[in-house]
């Protein structure tokens, strides 16, 4: 049977056909009475599922001309999915026992930028956009960490250098649009980073100057004062929709969703309260406006990212496909719990949280058995995750003199899966922007564990000296990464007899 797409038709029609008790929730205001105020780029499932979430709630609450358009850097798929459903979309939330379908009404457009450049440009130029949120991965930046500075040699760097009045990277969209808006007397919109970056504002705001500078000094100048770029965390566990996902929106919805998603019930969205041209109350929906992000961001990223990349690639070299049943594994999911005790450890107090009832909501959160997260998912782009999620712990820890295992073996875990290939024999693509760099550079070192960490400690701007330069974490690192190698992943997870056991845990 053919089903309907969902779209305004179908909403208007459902306000008075659905009984209010069928379980699903309906848009509580109508979508086409509020204009758009919030451009965001990257539209996937994190987003969708997350920020067009808090942002519906507001309009349910209070109205305002605070729908987004949504603008997809590469990807034209979401676009068109989004555009013939009139930016409507269902969200599933699972907690195990029970899926709760909402359908989502807070996005008014959706624009392919690598189709139609000129409409992105133009929606980012307009006086009525106040607010600019992206969620475009860690790597599609194209900023050094440790500099500050953009990486020439990033694809999108290199093309919006050499040609700034047809920019299709997020830097240089965000250049052209402040430089234009200065040019036309228009204030300057605020820019929110919604990506498990480091200070993602300010990293972003560095890398949007620096470009500038290469420019035009003044308005790099002008931007580092005039433009706000606060600084936000964001955690709700996202999978990529399946199959599954859109039956289960068509059965809840009666209608042909391709742009659905499904989540689960926890939602956390932190933020610095700084915006030129106001906001929607986020904070009506839950989320938490403060005047110091960084505690929340270090806390999600070494605690909750930290441990989920733990057991993706653990997970993923033992065998096992979706997180949840990482999980099921006694001494994996042991694994993830001394991780994160490790990772609190290396965190200041922060009022009003308990890490160890922080930590345990976690351990039920990757467990939930509805959430069929992929561990491939999580372990993609290892080269830009862990820096923040692991390598700054593990320097913090080396530097206190405290127990450096935990952030060892998942360094170790990355490594073995750096070798592309499961304990069983089974193949897979790495997919990491230097996942060539990284072949070329354990060719040959494969089994050798010692030069395998090595090589890989090696490649540039990846690990601090001071890890590098530590016996103590070399030789911790090494020797779990041995008996990954010759014995597989389960033998080095083990029990409170295993090999790794043994391991020295002093740090110099």
């Amino acid at each position: 049977m053919t089903r309907p797409r969902l779209n305004s038709l179908w909403l208007a029609r459902a306000r008075q056909a659905i009984d209010p008790t069928s379980g699903l929730a309906l848009p509580h205001y109508r979508p086409d009475a509020h204009g758009a105020g919030i451009v965001h780029l990257g539209p996937g499932a994190f987003h969708r599922a997350h920020q067009a979430v808090y942002t519906d709630e507001v309009l349910a609450r209070h109205g305002g001309d605070w729908r987004t358009t949504e603008i997809s850097l590469r990807s034209t798929t979401v676009v068109d999915d989004l555009t013939a459903q009139d930016g409507l979309y269902t969200v599933l939330v699972r907690d195990g026992q029970t899926t709760r379908a909402r359908v989502i009404g807070s996005v008014a457009a959706a624009i392919a930028a690598s189709r139609n450049p000129q409409a992105a440009m133009a929606v980012l130029a307009s006086p009525q956009t106040r607010v600019v949120t992206a969620t475009v991965t860690e790597k599609a930046y194209g900023i050094d960490r440790a500099t500050r500075q953009i990486q020439r040699d990033h694809p999108a760097i290199a093309h919006d250098l050499a040609h700034p009045d047809s920019p299709g990277g997020v830097i240089g969209l965000l250049l052209w649009a402040i430089r234009q808006r200065r040019a036309q007397g228009v204030a300057p919109f605020t820019v929110l980073c919604c990506d498990n970056l480091p200070s993602n504002g300010k990293l972003l705001q560095a890398g949007v100057c620096d470009m500038a500078q290469r420019q035009d000094p003044a308005l790099a100048s002008w931007i580092s004062t005039q433009v706000p770029f606060p600084c936000s965390m964001v955690d709700r566990i996202t999978p990529a929709s399946t199959a599954q996902t859109l039956a289960d929106a068509a059965l809840a919805t009666g209608c042909e969703d391709l742009a659905a998603v499904e989540t689960e019930p926890f939602s956390m969205w932190v933020m610095e309260d700084n915006f030129s041209m106001g906001r929607p109350a986020w904070e009506d929906a839950g989320a938490l406006m403060v005047d110091d992000v960084a505690p929340y961001e270090h806390m999600k990223l070494r605690m909750l990212n930290g441990a989920h990349s733990l057991l993706a690639y653990a997970g993923h070299v033992a065998g096992y496909h979706y997180v949840r049943d990482a999980m099921g594994d006694t001494h994996l999911a042991q694994a993830a719990d001394r991780h994160m005790r490790a990772a609190a450890g290396t965190l200041q107090p922060l009022a009003g949280v308990d890490f160890d009832d922080y930590a345990a909501e976690l351990h039920a959160r990757f467990a939930n058995p509805a959430i069929a997260h992929e561990c491939w998912q999580i372990a993609m782009d290892g080269t830009e995750k862990l820096p923040q999620r692991i390598l700054q712990a593990a320097l913090d820890c080396v530097a206190a003199g405290g127990d450096i295992r935990p952030f060892a073996f998942v360094t170790a875990a990355w490594m073995r899966y750096c070798l592309g290939v499961t304990d069983a024999g089974n193949q897979y693509a790495l997919r990491d922007p230097r996942e060539a760099e990284i072949a070329l550079a354990i060719q040959g070192h494969e089994r050798d564990a010692q030069a395998l960490c090595a090589c890989l400690m090696a490649l540039p701007g990846l690990f601090p000296d001071r890890l590098r330069e530590s016996p103590a974490w070399c030789t911790t690192v090494s020797g779990y990464l041995h008996i990954m190698l010759a014995q597989g992943m389960r033998a080095a997870l083990g029990g409170p007899n295993s090999p790794t056991s043994r391991l020295a845990s002093r740090s110099d």
